[in-house]
């Protein structure tokens, strides 16, 4: 078992990467005596609920799979619930499941009653390497990814890799996508690392999956706690590949490609890009693709089937961009990730048309 601990916005929490039976004490602590909601999806609560029932009384409320569940109606249903359930401002709401899950309850979490605390247990690679930690909720509103949201840290995040075993291939190489994302910014885990791992994390190799989440976590909260809020640009590089695939997701229709398959071929443009600009070698940019490519995840516009034109408005209407002026992580090769200010539209647009 590791124990990561967090320092952000005032707030102190621990990622603990292990066994989730072994944290049914601190979850007791939390709980007070009390069953606790439970936000999760049908299908994950019944892989899985039995071992979170097994370790102290929960309350579940099912909200529906994927990036479906990030919706107005759904936060209203929460939050309803959570009046219903007459929680008191030192009362956990506990999100059990991915990504969507965590963002829509840690949403509702800040929301209800100015604040009551959130515990993430992740049950995708995705959430675990990234999502859960951080403190970024949101749901997606007027066709954007990610438009209304807050920041709310989390009490507790555990992280049991066994979760993963049941993930469907398709989630698991999503989930892939943000730990390479890790190694191109130049963070803790090395690329090629991942070059001679990868196969083994992919395939189930547990060990190798904790040491991969320890390292993805341990280089994420070094960040958060640098940038808690997004203001000064240091945690934008956790956001590499981000802008252009959250365009492609928004472009295809949000759910209709998963996100990790569209920050994968967001991180190859990025190096495309960067690359067109002279800003790193060639070679770099072909061996990322390669790699992601082994991973079996998309690297091209053509392998997502979004009309083009759609991107350069949606990557306009980003959060890192400020005074009008577009902004994205682009990089310098391998490891060497930077923020890019008062990009030029028009090049962007060219690059895009002619993109791969």
């Amino acid at each position: 078992m590791t124990i990561i601990p967090v320092h952000a916005a005032g707030c102190r929490y621990d990622v603990v990467v292990g066994p989730l039976a072994n944290a049914g004490r601190r979850l007791r602590e939390l709980a007070r005596g009390r069953p606790v909601p439970a936000v999760t999806d049908e299908r994950v609560w019944a892989l899985h609920g039995a071992v979170l029932a097994d370790l102290l009384p929960v309350e579940p409320v099912f909200v529906p799979e994927g990036e479906a569940a990030k919706a107005w109606d759904q936060l209203r249903r929460l939050i309803a619930w959570l009046a219903e359930l007459n929680l008191d401002r030192a009362s956990p709401v506990l999100a059990f499941g991915g990504g969507s899950v965590g963002d829509l309850t840690g949403l509702a979490a800040s929301l209800f009653k100015r604040g009551c605390p959130v515990v993430h247990v992740p049950t995708t690679l995705l959430a675990q390497v990234d999502s859960a930690v951080g403190g970024k909720t949101a749901i997606d509103a007027e066709d954007q990814k990610n438009l209304v949201g807050s920041f709310h840290q989390p009490a507790l995040v555990l992280a049991d890799v066994a979760l993963l075993d049941t993930l469907d291939e398709r989630q698991l190489r999503a989930g892939y996508a943000e730990v390479v994302k890790y190694a191109l910014i130049g963070q803790d885990l090395r690329f090629d690392w991942l070059e001679d791992h990868g196969p083994a994390i992919l395939s189930g190799d547990r060990l190798m999956r904790e040491e991969t989440v320890s390292q993805c976590i341990t280089a994420k909260a070094r960040l958060v706690e640098a940038d808690p809020e997004d203001r000064t640009g240091v945690r934008a590089l956790l956001n590499f590949g981000h802008t252009f695939g959250h365009a492609i997701e928004s472009a295809a229709g949000l759910g209709t490609v998963l996100h990790g398959e569209a920050v994968a071929v967001g991180m190859a443009l990025a190096f495309d890009f960067s690359a067109e600009l002279g800003l790193c070698p060639h070679a770099d940019a072909e061996r990322v693709r390669r790699h992601l490519r082994e991973a079996g995840l998309p690297t091209t516009l053509a392998d997502t089937g979004v009309d083009r034109g759609a991107l350069l408005p949606l990557m306009g209407a980003d959060k890192k961009n400020e005074g009008g002026s577009l902004r994205l992580v682009l990089t310098r090769g391998i490891g060497d990730a930077f923020v890019a200010r008062d990009v030029d539209p028009g090049r962007l647009a060219d690059f895009l048309a002619r993109a791969a």
